[in-house]
């Protein structure tokens, strides 16, 4: 059996680099096209993002059709660190979405209002992440996985 040893580092910089940020980039890819859009997020541990999206909107309406999507967090310097992943996107509803809303409020306060309108609530699966960090020398970045 193989063991994937975990660089600390690099998972350090990936939750630091996540607890920095209250919102990222999502991409998806619908009937309509590729479509990027930012979103409010909260981490639920370094594999699990949630966010709510508006019933409405292009975005959901592309999840809905290919659940696989793609995310940048990052402030839009290429020289602070930034993360890139794709990851499965999944509606979550109940207590689900009850916990994954409260989480989101806990890290994004301003969300709130938000959450009176129609929205739906979303899982985002990452198996893994690109940590890139240019001024540490990390470029390729480096792989974290589940």
């Amino acid at each position: 059996m193989t063991t994937i040893e975990r660089d600390p580092a690099v998972e350090a910089l990936l939750r630091s680099t996540l607890a920095a940020h209250k919102s990222m980039f999502l991409a998806t890819a619908g009937s309509d096209g590729p479509w990027v859009g930012g979103v409010y997020f909260a981490e639920d541990g370094p594999h699990t993002l949630v966010l709510v999206l508006e019933e409405r909107g292009r975005t959901l309406k592309a999840i809905k059709e290919n659940p696989e999507v793609a995310l940048v967090v990052s402030t839009g310097s290429p020289m602070e660190p930034f993360l890139q992943a794709r990851a499965t996107a999944e509606i979550v509803e109940g207590a689900e979405d009850e916990a994954a809303r409260r989480l989101l409020v806990t890290k994004v306060p301003e969300v709130g209002p938000f959450l009176a309108t129609p929205i739906r609530t979303i899982r985002l699966t990452v198996p893994r992440w690109r940590v890139t960090d240019i001024a540490n020398g990390w470029l390729p970045g480096k792989d974290f996985s589940a």
